[in-house]
């Protein structure tokens, strides 16, 4: 029962999320057994991969949880960009929201498998850096313009 609600409360969190797919992802575990969060980018990367990289920064703001950044080259079975939680498939390239998460959509996630937040958030949420970082983003999303 308890696995039960625990799969329905993932599921909910994530809307579509492709939880049902599991991969074998290079180092989805650390050596303690935690979870990695995997970011798998296109080489170049394109739009969706640094978005991608920027949400991982945001996710390594706030939450203790091991990160890994992958090129597409050292993970040649698995679709570029994407995103997984362990071997549990977040977004991939032609599936679930096309390779690009959000802070919020893998906070979610987070949370609901209990991953510790740090003790005091970076400075990407202070004000000053914020807006830097959102301009970033912003440069990010419209192709440099």
């Amino acid at each position: 029962m308890r696995s039960l609600i625990f799969a329905s409360l993932i599921a909910f969190a994530v809307g579509s999320w492709a939880a049902n797919v599991s991969m074998p992802v290079p180092g989805s575990a650390d050596s303690t057994g935690r979870k990695v969060l995997t970011f798998i980018a296109k080489d170049p990367p394109g739009v969706r991969c640094n978005g991608n990289l920027q949400v991982a920064a945001e996710l390594a703001n706030t939450y203790r949880v091991p990160i890994q950044l992958l090129p597409s080259s050292l993970a040649p079975n698995l679709p570029a960009p994407s995103v997984f939680y362990g071997d549990k498939m977040l977004a991939a390239d032609g599936a679930d929201h096309n390779g690009a998460v959000s802070f919020q959509m893998v906070a979610d996630v987070l949370d609901v498998e209990g991953v510790d937040k740090q003790a005091k958030e970076g400075l990407l949420f202070n004000p000053r850096v914020r807006s830097n970082f959102q301009g970033l983003k912003d440069s990010i999303k419209s192709g440099g313009k």
